[in-house]
């Protein structure tokens, strides 16, 4: 977690920016917040925030909006999600539009902990990581591009870096003035290529896109950079364009700036070196390139100009089309959704078994496992197996909890790829932890596995709800593999202990749980010592908001039987008691740490993919579509899709834009992927949580089938094998194509979420009619083999069917 607010700049701006003082927010509970009459001044300059220059000191400040912060601050306030229950009671129901109305953009990043220098990015603006992988195991080096489009910094935060300053001097800041800063965005919408358009205070317009590519002869990652420049119609005779490397004694040797022997930057014609910057300087439109190597390479002549940019270009798209296509593809009508799933698989990719990139998270979490999971799922088969490697090799302050979400991630690997040898591979060490499993059920007298630390950031001990059962979810797991793959001894052994280990937990759920008088229920993190009560607002203490980021562990597990009585009124209680904000995992740290993504009640969305298990294993349609537009609304930056481990939502006094802590985020990512996922192909689970049928298309937006709209699910991986299908929706007809898994032998059903309150008229399947249904929008395909092909008619708003 970082420090400290974001405050940035070198010139007469920052003066007046430092003596701003940061709203201290008090550790009582954020309902007196709003009644405190903290009416926060939001906007401030937007240079403000992005930190200018002399020549950006005109930069007119955003509206002061102190109405904004009254209502987030109301919003908050509520134990229950207001805005998200308003979106649900919408005749549109949850959409991206309604979502993103609601919060100020994500924008900024700042301090991390243990990194200097002192903001993650010298402007204070997120970056984009970009690299070309050559395997499964991500990304050997990245190029870090801010996008404001003011700088790339090579592999680290603070590593080197090449700096963009335009004006009529050469000295402000590209992007200085984020109110003359369009948004910035990706090309074709998802591929990893920044594309930015700026206007200095001058008037004049520059165009910047800029990827990082391997080229040919060449051992570095080399970023590109195409910069257009149109002084024309201002009131200045030129404009210049400043690139500024930080490492120094760089020479100039014809188009490269050299680092002894080695080049660092090249460049196109026309500009001059001044000792530190390469200079252009621009009466007419002009486009300029660079290219910024990540480490010094060894010097050869390499032309540079629009040809040697648009071949890179070109062989960049080439690549991510083939990474691409080697997992499934989810296609939907709704462009922000099908974009938003292309540029997160791109980005989990390159970071592979890394929580992050660029920055002290560059690390394997534990929380990576879930991201093992969904880009299996995904059918990156080599990915989620370099992340159960990276889990394999790397040391847990919570051994047991460790040992099970390892055997867990095996199992879902081993269910979708069948791999054998990986089994043999991990079984001599699975063996052991059970082993240590029993040993500690011998001796215990509570029917419980030792107390283990909480988690990373809470270090005392307890007997956590959310490990046990992450271990209890790993046995029954493993035995399934061992009873597939000839260790039967093992599956049986695996078996009784997590029977032992099931009889003990549910005794101390007994004991632990509460009924509270609104019909929820509330059910401990710490077991047995009885410390732990409900809590009325969780995220008004530190317990209460890190019982809402590992609770979902268990709720996803399968341990309270999805439809039950338990799982109901836990249900219930998420949403009655301050868990969701629209449809995010609400979080404050409660540390007295102002960490920038923390520093204010915000929301902490890594958590969020088990939540969104939850969601579908009880058949919430709806809430599982509000945590879906809620991340891509509200949880990741605009046009270029990246979240941070946490994120502020509270406002903070002299910031319009929202902050970020230390992203890109994998496991954040995978939460956008696995809710997507669901709404299209979600898998049903017997009493002991093995595989057990396919529900297909439960929980689409409505708006999805409306007339002359399409989806369609390419080689999807589930535990029975892939499944594809297609829903092509007509005035008169939705048109079902599916390929049923050739390893399902249990339930299948097909819901079509039909908008306007249409119902489901006459169905064929093959040209026969078919009658058999499992609700008022499902048909039970049960049993049926093959490519099936079925159509079904639309009926009228409360029209029966025949």
């Amino acid at each position: 977690m970082g420090q400290n607010p974001y405050v940035s700049g070198n010139d007469s701006t920052t003066c007046e920016r430092k003596k701003r003082a940061v709203v201290r927010l008090p550790a009582a509970p954020w309902a007196r917040l709003a009644l405190a009459g903290i009416a926060v001044a939001l906007a401030g300059t937007a240079s403000a925030v992005a930190g200018g220059s002399r020549s950006a000191s005109s930069c007119l400040p955003r509206e002061a909006d102190a109405a904004y912060a009254d209502t987030v601050f109301g919003a908050l306030a509520a134990k229950q999600d207001v805005w998200g229950d308003e979106l649900l009671r919408s005749r549109s129901g949850p959409t991206y539009e309604g979502v993103r109305r609601y919060l100020h953009p994500l924008m900024l990043v700042g301090r991390p902990a243990g990194l200097k220098p002192t903001h993650l990015t010298d402007s204070g603006v997120y970056y984009l990581a970009f690299g070309q992988p050559r395997g499964a195991g991500g990304a050997s080096a990245v190029q870090l591009h801010v996008a404001d489009g003011s700088q790339i910094v090579s592999e680290l935060a603070n590593g080197p870096r090449l700096t963009v300053t335009v004006g009529a001097r050469g000295t402000e800041r590209y992007g200085a003035c984020l109110t003359r800063l369009e948004t910035p965005q990706l090309y074709d919408g998802y591929l990893p290529i920044l594309q930015t358009s700026y206007v200095d205070a001058d008037g004049v317009q520059y165009r910047q896109e800029s990827f990082a590519a391997r080229i040919p002869g060449m051992r570095s990652l080399v970023s590109f950079v195409r910069l257009s420049v149109d002084p024309r119609g201002t009131r200045v005779g030129k404009a210049t364009v400043r690139f500024t490397p930080s490492v120094p004694g760089l020479r100039r040797v014809g188009n490269q700036l050299r680092q002894g022997r080695r080049a660092r930057l090249l460049f196109t014609r026309g500009a001059r070196f001044h000792g530190r910057s390469l200079v252009y300087a621009a009466r007419r439109p002009r486009t300029v390139y660079v290219a910024w190597l990540d480490r010094p390479e060894r010097a050869r002549r390499v032309p540079l100009g629009r040809a040697a940019y648009d071949r890179a270009k070109g062989s960049l798209l080439a690549y991510w089309a083939r990474r691409l296509s080697t997992g499934a593809e989810l296609v939907v009508p709704e462009q922000r959704v099908y974009d938003a799933e292309r540029s997160l698989l791109i980005q989990n990719m390159l970071m592979s078994w890394r929580y992050s990139l660029g920055n002290s998270y560059e690390r394997f979490s534990w929380e990576m496992i879930d991201v093992a999971e969904v880009m299996g799922a995904y059918g990156y088969r080599g990915i989620e197996r370099a992340i159960l490697e990276a889990a394999l090799r790397s040391p847990a302050y919570f051994p047991n909890r460790a040992a099970g979400e390892r055997m867990s991630g095996s199992a879902d690997y081993f269910r979708r790829f069948g791999d054998r040898e990986y089994v043999e591979q991990v079984t001599p060490r699975f063996r052991l932890a059970i082993q240590s499993f029993d040993r500690q059920l011998d001796r215990s007298a509570t029917g419980l596995l030792g107390r283990e630390r909480y988690g990373s950031d809470i270090v005392g001990k307890i007997y956590g709800l959310h490990a046990q059962v992450l271990v209890l979810q790993g046995l029954r797991a493993i035995a399934g593999v061992w009873a597939r793959t000839g260790h039967p001894e093992l599956a049986s052994y695996a078996l009784r202990t997590a029977d032992r280990l099931d009889t003990g937990l549910r005794a101390a759920v007994g004991v632990g749980r509460t009924l509270l008088p609104d019909g929820s229920l509330f059910v401990p993190v710490s077991l047995v010592e009885g410390k732990e009560r409900p809590y009325d607002s969780l995220t008004t203490s530190k317990r209460g908001s890190y019982w809402n980021l590992v609770m979902p562990y268990a709720l996803a597990s399968g341990f309270f039987r999805p439809g039950g009585p338990e799982a109901n009124g836990l249900l219930r209680y998420i949403l009655n008691h301050g868990s969701r904000f629209l449809g995010l995992v609400r979080f404050a740290p409660h540390t007295g740490v102002t960490n920038p993504g923390y520093q204010t009640p915000g929301s902490d969305d890594v958590y969020g993919t088990n939540v969104a298990r939850f969601l579908a294993d009880n058949d919430q349609p709806d809430q599982l579509l509000l945590s879906l537009y809620g991340k891509l609304g509200a949880g990741m930056t605009e046009n270029t899709f990246v979240a941070g481990e946490g994120a502020t939502i509270a406002p903070v006094h002299g910031q319009y834009y929202r902050t970020m802590h230390r992203p890109p985020n994998s496991a954040n990512n995978a939460f956008f992927l696995e809710a997507l996922r669901l709404t299209l192909v979600h898998e049903t689970t017997d009493a002991s949580g093995s595989p057990q049928g396919l529900e297909i298309a439960y929980a689409t937006p409505r708006a999805w089938l409306e007339p002359g709209k399409r989806i369609e699910v390419r080689r999807l991986q589930t535990s029975f094998g892939p499944v594809s299908y297609s829903l092509a929706a007509s005035q008169d007809a939705v048109r079902v194509q599916l390929d049923v898994p050739a390893g399902l032998n249990g339930a299948l059903r097909l819901r079509l979420r039909l908008p306007g309150g249409e119902r489901i008229g006459d169905v064929s399947l093959d040209g026969e009619p078919f009658d058999r249904v499992a609700g008022p929008e499902t048909l039970d395909l049960s049993g049926l083999k093959g490519h099936l092909e079925l159509v079904v008619q639309r009926a009228a708003p409360h029209t029966p069917r025949r």
